[in-house]
């Protein structure tokens, strides 16, 4: 091959690269403008979901409802996941140094499980929980990116689901159950792609219309739990060293 002609080749491999990197880039890595999951700003059950692709802005907390249990031993009991639930998943991406313009964003509203609440009329506290996550289902405005989730970084077609228990009892603030939302801390076990961790999640709770809502988001270092860069067409995507979880659980008594 004369010089001349390997020169060509050259030049069109490495136009075949470019365009196949935009390719990647556009098709995968533009990510969605989607907010962070939040406490609803009207009663569970007429508010809208803040489903993975919008771009509306986050809800505000909702005011407290006449209906809302109130320190009396009303709350104590088994608290059940309902309609309204939503846990995701919000990442960085990007393709050598090109960063996308926004946090890859995927979700899902298949999430069960309980709360156990006790109160005996001024303290209220939540004794424990476990909740659980269909990550197959888990979708984003890209099916690119979906489709890689299933055989690569998440794996859910080998994880199918994720678990959160609860391992330390989550004092609830007063205001919290008069409507007003509040800080909590949930302390316990995450298991994510097969490994299980030990995680400490900062969340508000409030109880408004009979239902708890709690909305909150942690940060997770993506190696802890095994998650690799996936690969697209032979261009290696790249993910922050962290990723965050983000949750809305809205709760039905009974």
């Amino acid at each position: 091959m004369t010089s001349s002609r390997a020169l060509i080749v050259g030049l069109v491999v490495l136009v075949a690269i470019g365009i196949g990197a935009y390719i990647a880039y556009d098709q995968v890595l533009r990510g969605d403008s989607a907010p962070a999951l939040a406490l609803p700003s009207v009663a569970p059950g007429t508010a809208a979901s803040n489903d993975a692709g919008t771009s509306s802005a986050p809800a505000a907390p909702a005011a407290p409802s006449a209906s809302a249990a109130t320190l009396d031993g009303d709350v104590n009991g088994t608290w059940t996941v309902t309609t309204g639930s939503q846990v995701g998943y919000r990442v960085r991406e990007q393709l050598a140094n090109l960063p996308a313009e926004s946090d890859a964003v995927g979700r899902t509203d298949q999430v069960s499980g309980s709360i156990t609440v006790t109160s005996d009329g001024t303290t209220t506290t939540v004794t424990d929980g476990a909740l659980t996550v269909d990550t197959t289902s888990i979708t984003s405005d890209r099916s690119q990116r979906d489709g890689r989730m299933r055989s690569q970084g998440l794996q859910t077609d080998q994880f199918p689901t994720a678990t959160f228990t609860l391992t330390q009892p989550v004092d609830v603030p007063a205001t919290a159950v008069q409507g007003t939302p509040a800080d909590i801390t949930l302390v316990g076990d995450l298991t994510l792609h097969g490994v299980t961790k030990s995680v400490s999640i900062p969340a508000k709770a409030q109880l408004v219309g009979g239902q708890i809502q709690v909305a909150g988001s942690v940060d997770i270092a993506l190696a802890d739990f095994a998650i690799v860069a996936p690969n697209v067409g032979g261009f290696i995507i790249s993910i922050a060293d962290q990723g965050a979880l983000d949750f809305v659980l809205v709760l039905d008594k009974g």
